[in-house]
C-alpha cells in the first residue's frame, strides 16, 4: 500500500530505534519497490526515495511488516523507492543462483551471463549508497554482523526458498540480483555482495570517529 504522506526519519532517530529493537531482530531484507520514484510503500518499515531521503513506516522496527514471504519475523525490510517495469533475463540452461555474472540490456552481454533491464526508474547510486549505510546503522545498533546470514537482499532470500530467477514460480522475486559496479560496459555485480562490502566499508569508518 502507497503511503500518501510519508514520514522522513533521521540518522539519530533511526539509531535510537535501533537501539530499542535491540535483541528482537535477527534478519534485515533489502529490497526494491517496483513502483516509482516518490512513491513510498507501507510493506516496509522504511523506504528511500531516489535523492535518498529515507522514509519511515512505523513506530517501532519490531512492527510486522509484509515484505519477504515466510521471513517476517524478527526481520526488517528496507525497499529502494524505484524499479517500475524492470525485467531481467537468464541465460540458456541455467539457473538462476548459478548465475555471477550479469550486464545492462543496453550492453553486449556474455553468453553465460544474465541480462538486466532496471526500467526507466532504475536505483540511483545515491539510494545505492544510503540503503549501505542504513545497514550499517543498523547492525551496529542492533549489535548484529554484517553477513550473508543477518543481511540479504529479496532474492538471495528467493533463491534460498524457491522463487528466484528461474525457479518457476509465478510470483518470482529477484529484488536487487544485480546492481551497478562500474559505468564501464554495463558491468553488474550482485546486490548482496554489492551492499553488504560497502556496509561493511561504513561501519569501520562510523567505528573510527565513535
Amino acid at each position: 500500500m502507497i503511503v500518501t504522506n510519508p514520514l522522513c526519519i533521521t540518522e539519530q532517530e533511526l539509531k535510537a530505534m535501533a537501539r530499542d529493537a535491540r535483541g528482537g531482530i535477527r534478519n534485515l531484507y533489502l529490497h526494491w519497490t517496483a513502483g516509482h520514484y516518490g512513491q513510498d510503500y507501507n510493506d516496509y518499515h522504511l523506504c528511500i526515495d531516489r535523492d535518498g531521503t529515507v522514509y519511515v513506516n512505523c513506530r517501532h522496527l519490531l512492527e510486522y511488516k509484509p515484505h519477504t514471504w515466510m521471513r517476517n519475523h524478527s526481520a526488517i525490510g528496507i525497499a529502494l523507492c524505484c524499479g517500475v517495469d524492470a525485467e531481467c533475463w537468464l541465460p540458456s540452461d541455467c539457473l538462476g543462483y548459478e548465475v555471477y555474472q550479469a550486464h545492462e540490456i543496453s550492453h553486449y552481454p556474455q553468453p553465460d551471463s544474465a541480462v538486466i533491464d532496471f526500467g526507466p526508474e532504475p536505483p540511483t547510486e545515491t539510494q545505492i549508497e544510503v540503503m549501505a549505510k542504513l545497514v550499517a546503522v543498523l547492525c551496529d545498533e542492533l549489535h548484529l554482523p554484517i553477513t550473508y546470514e543477518t543481511v540479504q537482499t529479496h532474492c538471495e532470500a528467493a533463491f534460498e526458498d524457491a522463487y528466484g530467477p528461474g525457479d518457476g514460480d509465478p510470483d518470482m522475486r529477484w529484488d536487487l540480483w544485480f546492481l551497478p559496479k562500474t559505468n564501464l560496459y554495463g558491468e553488474l555485480e550482485q546486490g548482496g555482495d554489492l551492499l553488504r562490502g560497502k556496509a561493511q566499508y561504513y561501519l569501520k569508518e562510523m567505528q573510527k570517529t565513535a
